[in-house]
C-alpha cells in the first residue's frame, strides 16, 4: 500500500507538471496568433488544464472502468466552479463581461443540462438506461467541434497592449514544452489512475467515491493553480475563462470522446450527484444577476465554497 501511495503522488506530480507545460507553450502559441485573454482561458489553457482529466477518464474508458470516467468528470466540474472559482473570487472579485453574460456562462448552463438529460434517461425520463452511447458521445464531440470554431473565430484581438511587455517565447521552446507536457500526463495519467483505483480497492472505498474526490481534486490542480496565479496577477478573465473552457470540456470532448470508445455507464451517478453538477452551473449563472451585476464578488465566493463544503460532506457521511 506505501508503493501505491508513492506512485499515485509521482503520477500526481507528473500530471501537475505535465498541464504546467502544456499550458504555458500552449497560451505562447496562442499569443502569437492573438486571441485575447479570455480566450486563450476558454479554450487552450481551459483544454491543457483539462489534459488531465481527459488522462484520467480515457484510460478508465479502455479498462472499461466507467465510475472513474464519469466520477471524475462531474467531480472536477463542481471542484472547478464551486471551490476553485469560489476561492478565486475571494481572492480577486472577477469582472464579468457583456460576451460572458450572453454566451459564456449560458453555453456552460446548456452543456450542463444537455449531459444530465443524456446521461439520466432511466432516472428522469424511466427509459432506456443512465448512461452515454457511442451516438451520444458523437453528439457530444460534434457539438465540441462547432464550440471551438466559433470560440476561435470570435477570439481575435488586434489589441496586443498587454503583451508588448512581455518577452515572447521562442516557439521551438513553445512546441517542445506542449510535446513534454503531453507525455508527462499520459505516463502521469495511468500512474495515477491505476494505483489510485488499486488504493480504493485496498481501502473498501467505491471507485465512484474515489473519482469525484480525490481523482477530480487531484486532476483539478493545474485549474487551482492556474486560476489563483490569475487571481493574484489580476487576471479575473483568464480565470473565469480557465473554468468555463474545462467545465465545457470536461463534457464535450472527455465524456464524448470516452463514450465513443465504449458507451459509458452513469449505474454509481445518482440523481444528487447529477443535481449538485447543475446547481454548479446555475449558480454561476444566477451570481451574475445578483448582487453586483458585473461582478462576481467575494459574497458569490463565500457561497460557492458553502455549497461545495455541503456536497462533500454528503459524499462522506454516504461513504
Amino acid at each position: 500500500m506505501f508503493l501505491m501511495i508513492i506512485l499515485l503522488l509521482a503520477g500526481l506530480a507528473l500530471v501537475v507538471f505535465g498541464a504546467d507545460w502544456l499550458v504555458d507553450g500552449a497560451s505562447s502559441v496562442a499569443r502569437r496568433a492573438g486571441l485575447s485573454e479570455f480566450v486563450i482561458g476558454l479554450t487552450i489553457v481551459g483544454m491543457g488544464t483539462s489534459a488531465p482529466e481527459m488522462v484520467v477518464s480515457l484510460v478508465g474508458a479502455l479498462e472499461g472502468n466507467g465510475d472513474i470516467t464519469v466520477g471524475n468528470v462531474v467531480g472536477s466540474n463542481v471542484f472547478n466552479t464551486l471551490l476553485i472559482l469560489g476561492v478565486t473570487a475571494l481572492i480577486l472579485p472577477i469582472g464579468i463581461t457583456r460576451s460572458n453574460r450572453r454566451r459564456d456562462i449560458p453555453v456552460n448552463i446548456v452543456v450542463t443540462a444537455l449531459l444530465m438529460l443524456l446521461g439520466m434517461e432511466s432516472t428522469i425520463f424511466g427509459i432506456g438506461t443512465d448512461g452515454l452511447s457511442r451516438f451520444d458521445g458523437a453528439v457530444l464531440l460534434a457539438l465540441f467541434a462547432v464550440y471551438m470554431w466559433i470560440s476561435f473565430r470570435s477570439g481575435k484581438t488586434t489589441d496586443q497592449a498587454g503583451e508588448e511587455g512581455q518577452k515572447q517565447q521562442k516557439l521551438w521552446l513553445s512546441i517542445l514544452m506542449i510535446l513534454g507536457g503531453l507525455a508527462a500526463l499520459v505516463a502521469g495519467g495511468n500512474l495515477f489512475v491505476n494505483n489510485a483505483t488499486g488504493l480504493a480497492s485496498a481501502l473498501g472505498v467505491s471507485d465512484k467515491f474515489i473519482a469525484v474526490t480525490i481523482l477530480a481534486g487531484g486532476t483539478s490542480l493545474p485549474e487551482l493553480a492556474t486560476c489563483i496565479a490569475a487571481a493574484v496577477k489580476k487576471k479575473g478573465q483568464l480565470a473565469l475563462g480557465n473554468i468555463i473552457g474545462s467545465n465545457i470540456f470536461n463534457i464535450l470532448l472527455i465524456l464524448g470522446t470516452s463514450a465513443v470508445i465504449a458507451p459509458v455507464s452513469f449505474q454509481s451517478i445518482n440523481l444528487v450527484d447529477m443535481a449538485v453538477l447543475m446547481a454548479s452551473a446555475l449558480a454561476l449563472g444566477t451570481s451574475i444577476f445578483i448582487g453586483r451585476r458585473n461582478q462576481l464578488d467575494r459574497v458569490d465566493g463565500a457561497l460557492f465554497l458553502i455549497i461545495w463544503a455541503a456536497y462533500m460532506a454528503y459524499l462522506i457521511v454516504n461513504l
